[in-house]
């Protein structure tokens, strides 16, 4: 049996001028199929580039996952969507929007 999601709107909240995007990049909006508010987090986070996938450093631990600003409260909101604009059948991920993958810069040149 496939597992239910829901779709949900992740919404830019703090201003283009808050300090807090000093560390991450905004995204604009963007629409993820998931599990809960919780796990839409996590899964538009995922979307982003991770250092471990290019010769960067990692800014803290083993993953630069926890600087995702999909993750802080105070740059972005998660609204449930229940307009039916997306399908909510289908994988889990991101279904619309877009997400950077400039957030972690290369030390190559």
């Amino acid at each position: 049996m496939r597992e239910k999601l829901k779709i949900y709107r992740l919404v830019p909240l703090a201003a283009p001028d808050d300090p807090n995007w000093q560390n991450a990049p905004p995204h604009g909006e963007v629409v993820v199929r998931a599990r809960t508010a919780g796990d839409a987090r996590l899964v538009a986070s995922d979307a982003e580039l991770d250092f471990t996938e290019i010769d960067a450093s990692p800014a803290e631990g083993n993953s630069t996952d926890m600087a995702s600003a999909f993750r802080n409260e105070k740059l972005y909101t998660v609204i449930e969507d229940e307009s039916g604009r997306y399908e909510a059948d289908g994988r889990r991920g991101v279904v619309g929007g877009r997400v950077r993958t400039d957030n972690i810069i290369s030390t190559q040149l």
